[in-house]
């Protein structure tokens, strides 16, 4: 409840996941040691809610919004420049601190969440062709980074990973082409009036057979499992996703596993290492501060400031970031939770942003 309590104060717009990962660091290793994060049982839950939460993040791409075509090259122009930025800049954190680690920082910094923007922008209510074209930079951002962070965080095991990424997406593509065949002849529908006659939760016991299927091939494969989730999620969104399923998915997510998984990801970090390793600590703030200048270089092709750093919001990536350091032990101790200082200080600003995006949206429409 920490997490729905945080958000509800007034305009701070504190994101639910905040409160999560704070009672995981009170309850887990930096904490009271309450929990063990390394249980097994924990951990295959946790990682059923990885799985869930990256596949709300794929339904939350506007994959199908026809209105954001005509923004797609000017926003892949933009989300190319904040790649060639966020690369200079991860070379400077990569060597300032010893860490090796160009690439990671790299997507990092380029990275955007649409889970945590997008829903901002919404609830904002702005609109405008400012806005589509920023939303159409944070889905491009974030399916790329998302694609990319399995192969740059364990280079050992890239082409493994490589394989491992196109066998999900061409799993994910023929599962598009299944679900609109069964749209064009009926049968999706049949299924869900059935399903719903009769209180069976067909569509979400397949999607879960699905998105369980597609993570057991990720892990085999090297690859993480939010690729899995990512991509199926994406491919339900492509086909059109049931107002039904997306109540259900949403219930057990965020009722759930979504918020077990962020406990689980505070719990395993160890944020006094930041103590021990004081240096991490200017990484975390220089990663925070690197992805909103870097995707500060939009307003050299017209963006608004306001546009450009809620652009720069981090959650997913970095996360996923995190969990992936933790458990194959690739990253150095502390440096996770730096990963998750620069994730924090993008969605501070990221609030900023929005309230100054919303106040002069209100203004021009004055």
């Amino acid at each position: 409840m920490a997490g729905p309590l945080l958000a509800s104060v007034p305009r701070l717009r504190i994101p639910v996941v905040i409160g999560e990962l704070a009672v995981g660091l009170l309850i887990g290793r930096t904490g009271f040691g309450l929990v063990d994060a390394d249980d097994k049982t924990f951990t295959l839950l946790a990682d059923i809610g990885f799985a869930l939460v990256m596949f709300v993040v794929g339904t939350h791409v506007p994959i199908r919004d026809v209105t954001l075509r005509a923004s797609v090259p000017k926003a892949a122009l933009r989300a190319v420049l904040v790649g060639v930025v966020a690369t200079a800049i991860a070379v400077g954190l990569a060597t300032v601190f010893h860490t090796g680690h160009v690439a990671v920082y790299a997507v990092l910094m380029a990275s955007s969440s649409a889970a945590l923007a997008l829903p901002v922008i919404q609830a904002l209510g702005i609109d405008g062709p400012s806005v589509k074209g920023v939303t159409a930079q944070i889905a491009i951002a974030d399916a790329t980074s998302i694609v990319l962070l399995p192969l740059v965080i364990d280079p050992h095991r890239a082409l493994t990973a490589a394989v491992g990424a196109v066998l999900i997406a061409l799993c994910a593509c023929l599962l598009f082409i299944g679900l609109w065949v069964s749209d064009r002849r009926g049968w999706r529908k049949r299924l869900h009036h059935f399903s719903q006659a009769n209180n069976f939760a067909l569509e979400l016991r397949i999607s879960l057979i699905v998105l369980f299927t597609l993570a057991t091939l990720a892990l085999t494969m090297h690859v993480s499992i939010m690729l899995a989730g990512f991509a199926l999620g994406v491919a339900v969104k492509a086909a059109g996703e049931p107002r039904r399923l997306a109540r259900q998915l949403f219930g057990i997510t965020e009722g759930l596993f979504g918020p077990l998984f962020f406990v689980w990801l505070g719990a395993s970090l160890q944020v006094r290492e930041l103590g021990d390793h004081p240096g991490y600590i200017g990484l975390g703030i220089g990663l925070g501060v690197g992805a909103v200048l870097a995707h500060c270089v939009g307003l050299l092709t017209g963006q608004p400031l306001a546009l450009a750093a809620l652009a720069a919001a981090q959650l997913g990536v970095p996360v996923a970031a995190a969990t992936l350091g933790t458990q194959t032990h690739l990253l150095t101790p502390g440096e996770p939770s730096a990963l998750m200082l620069g994730a924090l200080l993008t969605i501070g600003v990221t609030s900023i942003a929005g309230v100054a995006a919303a106040s002069r949206h209100r203004a021009q429409t004055a």
